[in-house]
């Protein structure tokens, strides 16, 4: 199923999840069987991330042929413009297609490890909009999704200028957006106004990672410029040294972080789930999804 085949009724609220390709046979299986217990939930579709600078990229690929073969779940594979050109990027797109893959996250990419900036490979591209216009020249029909950053993406010199840079993508092609992980509702909120205000129609799926272990989402929101909420953060500080207690925090709020935006009427909702199923299953138990057939 296409991207905005999936989005196509607005009466129903989809959920998706996102993995890494694992570096190792345990960590493979650890993951098959996570996604075992994910998938019983009807997720829309399972998007697989690349590695550092775009290092993982066949293993992405191999990862989208194991959810779609083995475990007859759409696929959507992240694709980004390190390192390559516009004809290996051609390429690439290609052997997505033979391998039934129709579905991409069309990103720009990171710097590669040890970088600070983002340079051009030779006869490549610059910006994820350029992306989203190569696969629709390329694959017209490709199911294509787009980041969108609710606390603004940290290279953007301001919110205007992000929202600016995201209408282009979305103007290139795109059928849906997926927004950077936030655990204030409210960011979300204006986020999509602010959209909704520059002509950006398509679905805006709020991204949800539940906090399992407060000093690795401190980690991880330092170097993407998510804020989290100070009566939150304060819960998670007081048993820091209890990661059971940290594990129920991260996941009942969560919970009520979703709840409040299916109310609100959000399209989904798509979970970073860091290769683990314990924290997903819990929420996805507590709340009403109706499986993709």
């Amino acid at each position: 199923m296409r991207l905005a085949d999936l989005f196509r009724d607005s009466s129903q609220q989809r959920f998706s999840i996102e993995i890494f390709p694992p570096k190792t046979e345990k960590g493979e299986e650890l993951l098959l069987e996570a996604l075992s217990r994910l998938t019983e939930f009807g997720p829309g579709f399972v998007s697989c991330t690349y590695g550092a600078g775009g290092s993982t990229q066949q293993k992405t690929l191999e990862w989208c042929e194991k959810i779609q073969g083995l475990l007859k779940q759409t696929a959507t594979a992240h694709f980004t413009c390190v390192g390559s050109s516009r004809d290996e990027l051609v390429d690439w797109l290609n052997q997505a297609a033979d391998r039934g893959v129709h579905n991409i996250m069309a990103l720009r990419g990171d710097p590669p490890q040890g970088e600070t900036e983002f340079k051009v490979a030779e006869g490549g591209l610059k910006y994820a909009s350029e992306l989203v216009a190569l696969i629709r020249e390329h694959f017209p029909e490709a199911g294509i999704g787009v980041a969108g950053y609710p606390e603004k993406h940290l290279e953007a010199p301001s919110l205007e200028v992000d929202l600016d840079n995201l209408k282009r993508k979305v103007d290139a092609g795109a059928d849906i957006l997926v927004t950077q992980m936030f655990y204030n509702n409210e960011y979300f909120f204006r986020f999509q106004d602010a959209c909704r205000e520059r002509g950006i129609e398509i679905p805006i799926v709020p991204g949800i990672m539940p906090i399992t272990n407060f000093q690795r989402i401190q980690r991880i929101t330092s170097m993407c410029g998510t804020e989290i909420p100070e009566k939150l953060s304060t819960r998670l500080e007081s048993v820091k040294e209890d990661e059971e207690a940290q594990f129920e925090i991260g996941v009942e709020f969560a919970i009520e972080q979703c709840r409040q935006l299916l109310d609100a009427g959000v399209p989904g909702i798509h979970f970073y789930v860091l290769n683990k199923s314990q924290a997903c299953e819990r929420i996805l138990g507590a709340l009403d999804f109706e499986a993709v057939t």
